[in-house]
């Protein structure tokens, strides 16, 4: 079993005063600073002592990696052969030439640009340094309307290989027009999971189970969005027997890294080994294998009775197959391949449908 760990330490400080965020609104003393690289090198000590295939991500309250703390942290964690995979949530103001030492296949970057902290040009040429150096990498943007000619222009200025994603504005109820929305999709296909709150209570998580949350002192937790501790890595107890499946207690999810966990939305299979920093396994992909994609995760949160906020992407008809979690790809075929027989149906020709497989 892989356990995926987001930790977050006491560190709240960040150089960006980005007005839409909730974090960053502090400036640590030194003190507190040399606290939480003791606390780091306590919890990659007990990674490091761990004898089972891990993922961590750094989920920091400010920004992490102008600390060379974390930077040690995360060399320290990729040369681990259990460690599959360490990533961290940055705005990616650190200096990169510390990343030729890292290990290409376990250290990624959950990246984050903010329109206002810093000119677009410098941003995206530090994303390219980092395609230079092999480094795997996504790109977030928060979908303001006053980020979205940002947002077109940064998804031009990098390689297509690299996924920007849209974390929607979601404080404002309906704050999206249609045309908004389509607009956001040519750059993010799956913009629509982000755009909603997902109804959780008594619904089945991960959280808890396969991942779950550390904090500075050790204390483990199902997700950053419920309070109640669940042990302690340090106390010495057997902590994956204090693991277990259990039901959501919150009345709804609206963030990626806990929706993430939910098994009927089926986002490990979108997300293969890039869950952590954001990439999915399929990418690029092109804009109708997207549109069949996000119309068949339209149907599966539709079948699991939440809202149908994005019910323009529901089949026209009947005869797409129920979904579940083992099934989106199932069902993506099966639109795919309903739309080759209507535009063959209007040349006359025949197109076999492939059966599923068994």
């Amino acid at each position: 079993m892989t356990w995926h760990i987001l930790y977050r330490g006491s560190l709240s400080s960040c150089n960006y005063r980005c007005d839409y965020c909730p974090f960053a609104k502090t400036r640590n003393t030194r003190e507190e600073l040399r606290a939480d690289a003791v606390e780091l090198e306590r919890f990659v000590a007990w990674v490091e002592r761990q004898d089972r295939r891990i993922g961590v991500l750094f989920t920091p309250w400010g920004e992490a990696l102008i600390r060379r703390h974390y930077q040690k942290a995360m060399l320290r964690l990729g040369d681990m052969p259990h460690v599959y995979r360490v990533a961290v949530q940055t705005n990616l103001s650190c200096d990169t030439a510390w990343l030729s030492a890292a290990d290409r296949e376990s250290v990624a970057l959950w990246l984050t640009f903010h329109p206002g902290e810093t000119e677009r040009a410098a941003f995206v040429a530090k994303c390219c340094a980092l395609t230079r150096l092999g480094i795997r990498f996504s790109v977030g943007v928060v979908g303001l309307r006053e980020h979205f000619d940002d947002i077109d222009a940064l998804r031009a200025a990098l390689p297509p290989a690299v996924y920007v994603w849209v974390n929607a504005f979601k404080r404002v109820p309906d704050y999206y027009q249609a045309a908004e929305v389509e607009r956001i999709r040519r750059v993010d296909p799956y913009f629509d999971l982000n755009r909603r709150y997902h109804p959780s209570r008594g619904k089945a998580c991960e959280a808890g189970h396969t991942s779950f949350t550390v904090d500075g002192t050790g204390t483990v937790r199902r997700c950053h969005f419920i309070a109640e501790p669940i042990g302690n890595i340090y106390d010495g107890a057997d902590l994956g027997a204090r693991l277990e499946p259990r039901p959501c207690t919150n009345a709804v999810c609206g963030c990626h890294i806990g929706y993430v966990h939910r098994p009927e939305l089926a986002l490990y299979e979108l997300f293969g080994d890039g869950l952590l920093e954001r990439i999915p396994a399929r990418w690029p992909i092109d804009e109708v294998t997207a549109a069949a994609d996000r119309r068949a995760r339209a149907l599966l949160v539709h079948r699991s009775g939440e809202p149908d906020e994005g019910s323009e992407d529901l089949p026209g008809d009947a005869t797409a197959p129920s979904v579940d979690s083992d099934h989106v790809g199932e069902v993506r075929t099966h639109l795919l391949v309903e739309r080759d027989e209507r535009s063959a149906r209007e040349v006359g020709a025949k197109v076999p449908i492939p059966k599923p497989a068994q």
